[in-house]
């Protein structure tokens, strides 16, 4: 029996993971929710989501608090990237302004293996200080809003890949421009450092298995990784790994 208005659950998915849209997915066939999904604008033509989405972000945690009141969401998830830490702190802050119970929907972190060489940093900026000395020909897998930290490396050549072509050009006296979307293959992977003598890759450490494959690749090649750590999450928000606990917390 379908589920009537006066009990559908309204949630709102914060979305900009791989994790967000197969939640969307799922909540799209259970009449016992009504779903709107959130995407930040980070991509301008991002993966097709199920439902009413919502592009551009709310202006701020106030703007996020002032929404959830007018569209009377009852639940929040914020399965956003696990470096999104303005948009997960704006969540936090809105849903206890406005009432609302939070779920943070966060993959782990990958976790070094026997044959990795990872050096772990915090930021951007500590990669690039760190950097030289490693390689002179690093591949840079860390979007396109980091890229200002290696700006001052004139002399290190780049591979970049981004998901769309940056709309100015890059901040890098000598490199490659690469465009593709995940998920990777580690023989791929392992053929584009091959074809561009890559000595050194520089990483977020997101988790999941869609980019994994170039870590995997840089184990095999015996690669240092300067590794991003994620930021640490918001205080007294509840935390899941995966989609079945995030569905489960919902039914709850």
């Amino acid at each position: 029996m379908p589920a009537s208005p006066e009990t559908t659950t309204k949630v709102l998915v914060l979305g900009g993971s791989a994790e967000a849209a197969r939640l969307a997915a799922r909540l799209a066939g259970d009449p016992r929710y009504e779903t709107l999904s959130s995407l930040a604008g980070a991509t301008r033509r991002p993966a097709a989501l199920p439902g009413r989405v919502v592009s551009g972000g709310f202006g701020g945690a106030e703007g996020l608090a002032r929404f959830l009141g007018t569209e009377r969401i009852a639940r929040v998830v914020d399965a956003t990237h696990p470096f999104a830490a303005r948009i997960s702190a704006n969540a936090a802050h809105a849903c206890r302004r406005a009432g609302v119970p939070l779920l943070r929907l966060a993959r782990p972190p990958w976790r070094p293996r026997a044959g990795d060489r990872w050096l772990e940093v915090a930021d951007a900026a500590a990669a690039a200080a760190r950097l030289p000395g490693l390689g002179d020909r690093v591949f840079l897998s860390l979007g396109r809003k980091r890229l200002d930290a290696f700006a001052g490396l004139a002399e290190t050549w780049f591979l970049v890949r981004l998901i769309e072509a940056p709309a100015a050009p890059l901040p890098l006296a000598r490199h490659r421009l690469v465009l593709a979307r995940g998920p990777f293959r580690v023989e791929d992977e392992l053929a584009l450092m091959r074809a561009h003598g890559i000595e050194a890759l520089v990483s977020k450490n997101s988790g999941g298995e869609a980019t994994y494959a170039k870590i995997e690749a840089a184990r095999r090649l015996g690669l240092p990784v300067l590794m991003l750590q994620p930021p640490p999450p918001p205080e007294r928000v509840e935390r899941v790994a995966d989609v079945e606990a995030a569905l489960a917390w919902l039914a709850g």
